[in-house]
């Protein structure tokens, strides 16, 4: 059976996509559980064309998520599961300028003081080979990485170690098609930022994302809990019936 590894989702803008529904996406799955859950999307591959333009929409939509406990009504999220991780995820963020890359929003300000809390973070230019880009941080921190176009975002997803979950954004029908056949990940969505599939489908990703033969449930669960019999039959007419057993013989 299946236990789940890392996740480290990608979600792929192209430049012709909805701009606003990819911002929208971008920041519900990014923050959603404040981002601890496999499914979360914490990189934004960007086209070049669009890139300043989409991290303007997520910027402006992140001041509108409110946090702070549930006991609260209103709040959407909630604190980190322990103060070691909460700070783990600050150093993150703390260190994403020193590596070359542009903190957009930062988190760490403002946060409720009583509790685990981070605020949502985004963190522009980023790139392979800096912390915040190789290391799952699982944690409210959205990372934004410009690139050419499909080909070139294409290329990043593919060279990642984990393929839990991914999603592509664009209007163009042969791109998301393509899309489909050539992302070597686990579960894939088109214009759908967590695709994470109806109970009936297995859940479960590719590469280091998975541990084990199966995925967790659907057809490949039932099997793993079944114990398969086969059974031959035949009910033959008695008054006619005879049993040939198809020896070979040499003639």
């Amino acid at each position: 059976m299946q236990a789940l590894g890392g996740a480290k989702n990608h979600m792929l803008v192209l430049a012709d996509a909805d701009l606003d529904m990819a911002a929208d996406a971008a920041v519900s799955a990014a923050y959603g559980s404040a981002g601890e859950r496999c499914m979360a999307i914490s990189v934004v591959l960007a086209s070049e064309a669009i890139a300043d333009d989409l991290v303007a929409k997520i910027q402006a939509r992140i001041p509108a998520i409110k946090v702070g406990p549930a006991s609260e009504d209103g709040n959407e999220m909630g604190p980190l599961i322990t103060g070691e991780h909460r700070d783990k995820v600050q150093g993150y963020v703390a260190g994403a300028e020193g590596e070359g890359a542009t903190l957009v929003v930062d988190g760490r300000t403002d946060a409720p003081t009583e509790g685990f809390f981070l605020k949502p973070s985004l963190i522009d230019h980023v790139k392979p080979g800096m912390r915040c880009y190789e290391d799952e941080i699982f944690g409210p921190v959205l990372t934004v990485t410009r690139v050419h176009g499909y080909d070139d975002g294409l290329a990043l997803i593919n060279a990642n170690q984990f393929g839990n979950g991914t999603a592509i954004f664009t209007r163009d029908g042969g791109a998301a098609r393509q899309f489909e056949y050539d992302v070597q990940v686990g579960m894939v969505g088109v214009n759908v930022p967590v695709p994470v599939p109806v109970s009936y489908y297995s859940f479960g990703g590719w590469k280091a994302s998975l541990f084990g033969d199966t995925h967790i449930y659907g057809p490949e669960g039932v099997n793993f809990y079944t114990r398969t019999k086969v059974v031959t039959k035949r009910w033959p007419d008695p008054r006619s019936s005879k049993v040939d057993l198809g020896f070979p013989q040499n003639r």
